[in-house]
C-alpha cells in the first residue's frame, strides 16, 4: 500500500500523461500518442491501486487501571487495629480492626464502634488529634493506646496500640518493689524488735528468755539472707539470659547429688525415688543454675506433699534431640486457677504455709528464669487430693 505522500505524486504523474496525450492528438504526432498512453496507463494503474490513503496506523491506546487505594493498602499492612473515619463513619478499617472490634464496624458511628467511656472524647469530631489510654477492649486485662491523626480535612485515622505488655511489666516492677520491701521489713522488724528487748534489763537478764529471742533472731536473719540471696541470683540469671550455657552436663548426676542434700532428717534418702532412663545423654548447661532449678523443685515437692508420701523423680530422654525430668509429688494439689501465676515473683498460693516452710515466694520464678536461660520448657500440672508433676525439657 502507498502512502499519502506517493499517491500525490502517482496522481500529479497520472494528469501531465493525460495532458501529453491531448497534446500529441492536437499535433497529430501519433508515436507520441502512443507512449502518452502507454506512460498514462502505467501511471493510472499505480495510482488506482493505490486507492485512497489510509489512515495511518496508530498504536491502541487502552486506559490504564484505575489506581489501587493508598490508604486501604496501607492499613492493611499494618498489624494494629487501625480505622479510616470521615464525618464521625468509619469508612475502611484492617483486618485487625475488625476482629478485634467485629465485621460491623464499617460504616458505623466510630464512638460506637469503640465502646467505651473513656475514648468517646478523643473520638468525637470537635475533639483535636491526640492519645488516651483505655482499658478492657479484648479482655479485662487488656491495655490500649488510642492515636487519632488527621490525614485530610474531614478524615482521620484511628489506631489501637497494644499496650498490654508494657502494662504487665510495669506493673510487675511496681509489685516486686512492692513485694520485697515487705519481705525484708517483716523480718528486719522482728529482729529489731527482740534486740530492744534484749537490750532491756529486765529480760535480757533471764538465760531463758535471751536463747528464745536469739533463735527468734537468728530464724528472721536466715529468712532475711535467703530472700536476698534469691534476689541476687534472679538478678543474675536475668543479666545472661541471651548468653546459652555450653558446659556438658550430666543431669542424672546433678539431681542424685541434690537428692542426697536433701535427705529426711532421719538420715536416708528413701522419701525421694530417683526413676532414671538408660543412656541418658549429657545436657548443655550452667552447673551453679541447674543445680539449684533441682534443689528448688524438689524442696518445693517435699514441703507440699504429704510427709508418709515420697517425691518421685524421673529422668529419660523425649525424642531424639531432648531430655525430660519429672518432679512428682503426693500432695494436695494446686487448683487450676493458680497454676498460670505460679511462676511469678512472690506469688504464693497458701501465703502462710510457704511462709512457714521459709519460702521466699521465688523459687519457681527462678525455675522459669534458668529453664528460659537453657533453652528448655516448663510444664506444671496438678490434680487436686492426687498431686502435682512439674516437668522440664532440656536440649540434649
Amino acid at each position: 500500500m502507498l502512502g499519502p505522500r506517493l499517491f500525490r505524486c502517482a496522481l500529479a504523474a497520472a494528469t501531465l500523461a493525460v495532458a501529453l496525450i491531448v497534446f500529441a492528438l492536437s499535433t497529430h504526432r501519433w508515436s507520441e500518442v502512443l507512449a502518452g498512453l502507454i506512460v498514462g496507463s502505467v501511471l493510472i494503474v499505480i495510482a488506482s491501486s493505490s486507492g485512497a490513503p489510509e489512515a495511518q496506523e496508530r498504536p491502541e491506546i487502552v486506559a490504564p487501571p484505575p489506581a489501587p487505594n493508598f490508604t486501604a493498602l496501607l492499613i492493611a499492612a499494618l498489624s494494629d487495629p487501625v480505622m479510616i473515619v470521615a464525618g464521625g463513619k468509619v469508612t475502611r478499617a484492617n483486618a485487625a480492626a475488625r476482629a478485634l472490634l467485629g465485621e460491623h464496624i464499617l460504616e458505623q458511628d466510630v464512638r460506637v464502634a469503640i465502646r467505651h467511656p473513656g475514648a468517646t472524647a478523643i473520638l468525637s469530631e470537635r475533639h483535636d488529634d491526640g492519645l488516651v489510654e483505655i482499658a478492657g477492649i479484648g479482655g479485662r486485662d487488656k491495655r490500649w493506646e488510642i492515636r487519632v491523626s488527621t490525614i485530610s480535612p474531614g478524615t482521620r485515622m484511628v489506631q489501637m496500640v497494644d499496650r498490654t505488655a508494657r502494662y504487665a511489666a510495669e506493673r510487675a516492677r511496681t509489685d516486686f518493689v512492692a513485694n520485697a520491701s515487705h519481705e525484708l521489713r517483716t523480718p528486719l522488724a522482728a529482729v529489731l524488735g527482740f534486740i530492744e528487748t534484749l537490750a532491756d534489763d529486765t529480760a535480757g537478764g533471764d538465760p531463758k528468755t535471751r536463747a528464745r529471742f536469739l533463735k527468734v533472731m537468728e530464724s528472721e536473719a536466715q529468712r532475711m539472707q535467703r530472700l536476698i540471696d534469691d534476689l541476687i541470683s534472679l538478678s543474675r540469671i536475668e543479666a545472661e539470659r541471651h548468653q546459652p550455657p555450653q558446659s556438658p552436663l550430666d543431669l542424672a548426676a546433678l539431681v542424685t547429688q541434690s537428692a542426697r542434700e536433701l535427705r529426711s532428717p532421719q538420715g536416708d534418702a528413701a522419701n525421694i525415688i530417683l526413676d532414671f532412663g538408660d543412656h541418658l545423654p549429657l545436657v548443655a548447661g550452667d552447673r551453679m543454675q541447674l543445680q539449684q532449678l533441682i534443689h528448688n523443685l524438689l524442696s518445693n515437692a517435699l514441703k507440699y506433699g504429704r510427709a508418709s508420701a515420697p517425691v518421685r523423680v524421673t529422668l529419660d530422654r523425649e525424642g531424639t534431640h531432648t531430655l525430660k525430668m519429672r518432679v512428682i509429688d503426693q500432695g494436695e494439689g494446686i487448683p487450676s486457677e493458680h497454676i498460670p501465676r505460679l511462676t511469678e515473683r512472690f506469688y504464693r498460693v497458701d501465703s502462710a504455709r510457704s511462709k512457714a516452710g521459709g519460702g521466699t515466694g521465688l523459687g519457681l520464678a527462678i525455675v522459669k528464669h534458668i529453664v528460659e536461660r537453657h533453652r528448655g520448657k516448663l510444664e506444671i500440672s496438678s490434680v487436686l487430693g492426687t498431686g502435682t508433676t512439674v516437668a522440664v525439657t532440656f536440649p540434649v
